[in-house]
């Protein structure tokens, strides 16, 4: 009997750890998610080529924005998320005078993106649809089932050439399962 409780004292805190090594992924993962959601909706950052690293709720940001205001937008916009402890921005300034501008009717747009989200197998069973777009900023609205599909549509909107910004109302559960 002693021989198993030395046994169990032994397994109980490696039992721990991995828990909270768990723990700890799923809630980077989480932060990770919503600090790309965070960029994906602020007003006046361009962040196409912009990728989020998430560490013990640390986040570093990696990519290319249009000007040094944005660069500074999108890092305010990290830190307003709750969780964050902390922002490294290693964003380059690249101006969008280097980058082809696609200029397309908003009808056009609303089209391309509509058609972009219907292909989009992650977003079997959310209900996204483009609630209106202008001068290229696309407003999202509907729900999904899962925050990782409520990124994936505003990412997927994103990619289509001659949006300039996508805005969300598009309601989903705050865990990325």
């Amino acid at each position: 009997m002693r021989k198993l409780i030395d046994r169990l004292s032994l397994l109980v805190p490696l039992l721990l750890l991995a828990v909270a090594s768990v723990a700890r992924a799923e809630s980077d993962t989480l932060l990770g998610v919503k600090a790309k959601i965070a960029l994906l909706t602020t007003d006046g950052v361009s962040v196409s080529d912009v990728k989020v690293d998430t560490h013990s709720g640390a986040v570093i940001l990696h990519g290319k924005v249009g000007s040094e205001t944005e660069k500074v937008k999108a890092e305010t916009a990290v830190k307003s998320v709750d969780g964050v402890k902390s922002v490294q921005n290693l964003l380059q300034v690249v101006p969008s005078s280097i980058r082809k501008a696609v200029v397309l009717s908003d009808a056009e747009l609303k089209e391309k993106v509509t058609d972009a989200l219907g292909t989009d197998p992650v977003l079997k069973g959310a209900e996204v649809k483009v609630k209106s777009v202008d001068a290229g900023v696309v407003l999202l609205a509907g729900s999904t089932e899962t925050l990782d599909q409520k990124l994936a549509a505003i990412e997927r909107a994103y990619s289509v050439r001659g949006v300039v910004r996508v805005a969300s109302e598009v309601r989903a559960p705050v865990t990325t399962e």
